[in-house]
């Protein structure tokens, strides 16, 4: 394979190397920021040998070359391009100045929880472990494993409290990664967060019902009545305080004598954001995540399939977009209040979303029996999307021809408007595929697997359907 000829084919159809601010590559792809997008031609592109597909997201031109050919490429290309060779991070940092500010508030949210999902994906786990050691009748009729061998009750307790620990004290975990996001201490966002679930604070549980009992204990200010409530189980308003914090500590750091600085800064910033969370951060934004919870539940509980198949055929659209970050933070506020909702129903339907674009990709490979090289893009996209990463079948093949793109939407809507009867639910985030089966309460792991087959059948019949309709009409076209 000739690499340089290959590198100096996409400078070429990129707008030349006069294009390129920066580029980098991970272990497939090579990743790009351009000055001016308009210039890319992505045909001609997408026709070199060794392109397996491209999209453009996060401020990326991103070409999909294949393990060890994309380093052999970039290599050549970082040559030709008179450019500097950096790291994925380097390119994000210089990427992040072309977003709007609403793109750079989405992507803020996904920073903040991207560290902390291990924690998630961990807790929720173990307490499947629990849910499968307890659920009656699961495994023996009127029974549970723990009442069945008692034995390993103990056992049982402690996975339980294991469990619980992440969503337990999660506004610590959000302060820290929180405040390491907008410049602050994060030692100092994981005290904040602390702070705000301190036991000596009502239980946030507990709120909704001391309101309505008139039982909220209140601290009495100079005058000013601050409701001593902790924030347990919520997302927003740590985010905000942590915000806050390194706002505050960034603006002391500059004023502040070095001499008193490592005495002084901290204690001033803890103590300003932790007077503003109980004054004002802190209720206003428990009203707004309050907000967003509810809209999604009324999204699935109580519109039910409807709601299921409106979310399902969004989510592909929001991903194009990159907002489904934003979708993280109502996701992990859900989740942070497991025990009262039972689990979060829309884990499943992003699952849905992502096996019908496999499925999709996997009907055009089916269909382009001519096409090595589309057919070749398809099958690995294909798999890519089943196992919860849509990216390249989406920008590589289903949104190139349309008609698929089209198809897995209603698909994915299909499936995910049948697990939302269901009633689907999961008990953590982690890979949003067939894979996911993994982060499903026990007792909907069977219908869990249901929806995504529903989906993957639905979305590549459909495909089929439209490729002899629609397709045929776009190639007439053309």
């Amino acid at each position: 394979m000739d690499y340089k000829k290959i590198a100096q084919e996409i400078i070429e159809h990129i707008g030349g190397k006069e294009n390129v601010i920066s580029a980098a590559h991970c272990a497939t792809r090579l990743r790009l920021v351009l000055k001016e997008d308009n210039l890319i031609q992505t045909d001609k592109i997408e026709e070199i040998d060794a392109v397996k597909g491209s999209f453009n997201n996060g401020g990326q031109f991103q070409i999909i070359l294949g393990t060890g050919t994309v380093n052999k490429v970039y290599d050549e290309f970082i040559k030709i391009a008179d450019i500097e060779s950096m790291t994925k991070d380097e390119v994000k940092k210089i990427a992040d100045k072309k977003m709007n500010p609403v793109q750079k508030v989405l992507k803020l949210l996904a920073d903040v929880f991207v560290p902390i999902l291990p924690a998630l994906v961990a807790s929720g786990l173990m307490m499947g472990i629990n849910n499968i050691l307890t659920a009656q009748g699961m495994f023996i009729a009127g029974k549970s494993l723990v009442e069945a061998h008692p034995q390993i009750a103990d056992l049982a307790s402690i996975i339980n409290l294991a469990s619980n620990a992440g969503f337990t004290f999660l506004p610590v975990l959000i302060g820290f990664s929180a405040a390491k996001i907008f410049g602050g201490t994060p030692i100092l966002g994981a005290v904040i967060g602390a702070i705000m679930i301190h036991p000596d604070l009502l239980n946030g549980y507990s709120y909704g019902q001391a309101l309505i009992d008139g039982t909220v204990p209140y601290w009495n200010v100079f005058g000013l009545q601050i409701a001593k409530v902790g924030y347990q189980g919520t997302v927003l308003p740590v985010i905000v305080a942590a915000f806050c914090l390194a706002v505050i500590e960034k603006r002391l750091r500059k004023i502040v004598p070095a001499m008193l600085d490592n005495i002084l800064t901290p204690f001033l910033s803890v103590l300003i954001t932790a007077a503003l969370t109980f004054v004002a951060i802190g209720p206003v934004m428990r009203t707004v995540g309050d907000a967003m919870t509810n809209a999604v539940i009324w999204l699935f509980f109580d519109l039910g399939g409807i709601g299921g198949f409106i979310y399902g055929v969004t989510y592909p659209l929001l991903v194009i977009t990159g907002m489904h970050h934003s979708l993280v933070t109502a996701e992990t506020q859900i989740l942070a209040n497991i025990q009262t909702l039972g689990g979060s129903p829309t884990f499943v339907v992003v699952a849905c979303a992502n096996c019908a674009q496999g499925a999709a990709a996997f009907a055009v490979m089916y269909l382009m029996k001519k096409d090595s090289k589309l057919r070749s893009v398809a099958s690995a996209s294909g798999i890519s999307a089943l196992l919860g990463i849509t990216e390249p079948a989406i920008f590589g093949v289903n949104l190139k021809l349309r008609y698929p793109f089209f198809a897995s939407l209603l698909g994915g809507g299909i499936g995910a408007a049948y697990a939302t009867f269901m009633q689907v639910l999961s008990v953590s985030q982690g890979p949003c595929g067939v894979i996911g089966v993994i982060c499903i309460r026990p007792d909907c792991m069977v219908q869990f697997l249901i929806s995504t087959v529903i989906a993957m059948v639905a979305s590549f019949i459909i495909t089929i359907i439209f490729a002899k309709t629609i397709g045929r009409k776009q190639n007439s076209n053309s």
